[in-house]
């Protein structure tokens, strides 16, 4: 029996072009077709996608037919629900072609794995396919057959001197029909242990660690290089660790930092695993000092450290709190990349330097104001508040307007939230210290004149201001593959664990952007700042009251209560797990995983359906296979703690939720020896997740009223002031702008 629950986009160009013939002029054809397909809500088709269709006749080799597979592949549909649709149409002809194509399909079920072995080691390449009778194989070594290798499994000689790696693959044929495996290559090492001239077997010994990482001592601005590298089988996976701490990203044999600072100093070690093992390199010290240029003395010396706990010079937070806001795909305007990966790498630092992180994307104008407003909830005398923004902005006369993603596309003041508003409400709030990093172009908006009145701001020493970029003038993100980084912010993470006074570290940050070719000229970091103290992210935290302490942790604890995992029993036997993870405060990953089945179930799957149209979710990474495929270059970041062999599905806009998030599990399962799925559906009701327990999103009543003069809404009315306003002493002489050059740069 074929594969009924491979996607339609499997299958072959002939088994289309037939169905293509059948439907296309059949009284009972494409549009009927289209018609009960469309019973299940996700694969029904719009009046619009219908007329495309319908126009493919107009084309030379246009077919209504193959538009509307392409369309039902796009949503994910599989071979089996199609069959069952022609099934329901009584269209016994397309029933058939359909059923003799799965029948033939030849579909890989063991994939070969890349290997890396000792010298004299015996290892082996494995590849199972299912299909009709009579399939053959043949294994190939790069473009050249190996000879003789036509079995599912390939034993290779690695007696021969280690060298480059060896690439291979198999194909799987039966007469015409063939498919490909994956490559896999196999890589040589020559151990120095004494295990390994004596036949060592990694398939008996599990894991070896043939070179092991060692100490060294640096100035900042080197390159720190590591290196761990083992053999096994199957093949080693490699976890970095500093201080016992996971280092995110580094899940390779090298660990390599590019100009270093003394917040990479710490002990360092590996583990290395693999499905049946693991093993820890041994735990070496990275020593880092400052870079001294005159002779004589050492770093060691001269670095004395940050100030004594309890020293007169040591200053102290009641608390840190953080708000982080990333607007990328606007209704109206240019969609952006970098602020995804930008929120997500500060919202990292910034716990570790102790901070209660809030971490939103994609905010229309009321939500931004709550969330604003929600962040001035938390601050209290003495706490440190930071704001990053990243997304769309502008500067007018001095004030610095963040753009919600649903402002319209000739934009306002009125559509924006004011910068200096924020502040003006922080300092009510008495705050220690007030940062705000603005990841944002700063040109001049034409379609607005108006001069805000901001109101007047308190002499409180305490204000730092970090521009990504000049006044007039545009920033930058950089593309890397599937990931963006804004320029600011790819030079802001190195520093940002620094104990160093926080205009210090910006000082380190502007001057590190300096040195990038492709914008020198185009985007430099403005620092403005009244601080007058030796404050820095890195102070430690001194709560004034218990009481104070606990009420603001609940406060900011609402948006981080991920709702419990759970057992779903269904009547059939089956338990489904249903699991939740965090990928921002607004996004949030739910999985569903098969616990128990009974004997006589042979197959299973457990999907969400019917998740509230208000959340954006996309329906082509919903109920996935792997983490990597919902749709986020994030998903490592997350991924590592949620079970294997899962469904995985992406909500995002959670701030959007009016009621309780409720969906349904729908179990669709196949006893032995029948073709037919069973299905069996659960409503589930999780509550409001994270942000959602917040209601930032207002009703049209609460939209459309003006706030009151003592509402703490950054958008609120206020007396007329001078800070930062044209003329004022922190005024800035517009740059002359110039349009953004250089591969893989774009403007924000």
């Amino acid at each position: 029996m074929g594969d009924w629950s491979l996607p339609i986009s499997s299958l072959g160009e002939e088994v289309v072009a037939r169905l293509c013939e059948l439907l296309d002029n059949a009284s009972r054809g494409w549009r009927k077709l289209a018609e009960v397909a469309g019973a299940e809500k996700r694969f029904k088709c719009s009046e619009e996608e219908l007329e495309v269709c319908s126009l493919k006749v107009l084309e030379p080799r246009g077919s209504p037919t193959q538009c509307l597979l392409q369309l039902l592949a796009e949503r994910d549909c599989s071979l089996k629900y199609l069959l069952g649709c022609l099934d329901r149409m009584g269209h016994t002809q397309a029933c058939q072609v359909l059923s003799s194509a799965v029948h033939d399909m030849i579909r890989i079920t063991v994939q070969p794995e890349s290997q890396v072995v000792a010298e004299g080691a015996r290892v082996s390449l494995t590849c199972w396919a299912t299909g009709p009778p009579g399939l053959a194989y043949q294994w190939f070594c790069g473009k050249q057959e190996v000879p003789g290798a036509t079995a599912p499994e390939l034993v290779i000689d690695t007696a021969a001197p280690p060298g480059p790696p060896r690439w291979f693959i198999c194909r799987v044929n039966c007469g015409a029909a063939f498919t490909f495996s994956r490559w896999a290559h196999v890589q040589v090492e020559r151990s120095s242990s004494p295990s390994s001239a004596s036949g060592y077997c990694p398939t008996m010994a599990g894991l070896q660690i043939l070179r092991q990482p060692q100490p060294c001592c640096l100035a900042e601005g080197d390159t720190l290089l590591l290196e761990c590298r083992a053999i096994g089988n199957p093949p080693p996976q490699y976890q970095w660790f500093r201080n016992r701490r996971p280092v995110e990203g580094a899940r390779a044999p090298q660990l390599q930092v590019q100009l270093v600072t003394t917040a990479e100093r710490g002990s360092y070690s590996c583990r290395v695993f693999n499905l049946f093992h693991e093993v820890w390199s041994q735990e070496v010290d990275v020593e880092i000092g400052p870079r001294l240029f005159a002779s004589g003395g050492s770093w060691q010396d001269g670095d004395r450290g940050p100030p004594e706990p309890g020293s007169p010079d040591q200053l102290y937070a009641t608390d840190k709190v953080a708000l982080l806001i990333g607007n990328m795909h606007y209704l109206h305007h240019k969609h952006l990349r970098a602020p995804m990966v930008d929120v997500h790498a500060l919202s990292s630092l910034l716990r570790q330097l102790d901070f209660k992180v809030v971490s939103l994307l994609d905010l229309g104008k009321d939500e931004m104001q709550m969330a604003v407003n929600e962040f001035l909830l938390l601050l209290d005398k003495g706490v440190y508040g930071l704001l990053y923004y990243a997304g769309h902005g502008y500067e007018n006369f001095g004030n610095s307007f963040m753009v919600p993603i649903d402002a319209p596309s000739s934009y306002t003041s009125a559509h924006c939230l004011c910068v200096q508003r924020v502040l003006r409400c922080m300092q009510q709030r008495h705050t220690g210290l007030n940062i705000f990093l603005l990841d944002m172009c700063r040109k001049r908006n034409l379609n607005d004149d108006t001069i805000p009145q901001v109101g007047a701001l308190q002499v409180t020493a305490n204000i730092v201001f970090g521009y990504a970029t000049c006044a007039d003038a545009e920033a930058y993100e950089l593309s890397q593959g599937e990931l963006s980084n804004g320029v600011f912010v790819s030079f802001l993470k190195r520093w940002l664990l620094d104990d160093e006074k926080i205009t210090v570290l910006l000082d380190k940050v502007a001057e590190d952007m300096g040195t990038l070719e492709i914008t020198r000229g185009r985007q430099a970091l403005e620092l403005r700042s009244n601080l007058s103290e030796r404050r820095a992210l890195t102070d430690p935290i001194r709560a004034p009251g218990r009481d104070e302490t606990s009420a603001r942790n609940l406060q900011w604890a609402k948006a981080h209560v991920l709702p419990e995992s759970r057992h779903l029993h269904f009547s059939c036997g089956i338990t489904v797990q249903l699991g939740f993870a965090a990928e921002f405060s607004n996004i949030m990953i739910i999985y569903t995983r098969i616990l128990a089945a009974p004997r006589d179930i042979t197959e299973c799957v457990a999907k969400l359906t019917d998740i509230p149209e208000e959340l954006d979710v996309d329906l082509k990474c919903t109920n996935r296979e792997s983490p990597e495929e919902v749709g986020s270059p994030l998903s490592p970041s997350w991924s590592p703690g949620c079970p294997s062999c899962c469904l995985y599905s992406r909500l995002c806009g959670l701030q959007k939720l009016r009621q309780e998030l409720a969906f349904t599990v729908c179990l669709q399962y196949r006893y032995r020896g029948m073709d037919d799925f069973v299905e069996e559906r659960r409503a589930v009701s999780v509550g409001k997740p994270l942000i959602a327990k917040l209601n930032l999103r207002l009703g049209p009543a609460a939209a459309s009223q003006p706030p009151s003069q003592s509402s703490l809404s950054p958008l609120s009315s206020s007396p007329p002031g001078s800070w930062g306003a044209a003329g004022g002493c922190w005024g800035n002489t517009p740059e002359e702008n110039l349009s953004p050059k250089g591969p893989g740069s774009h403007s924000l």
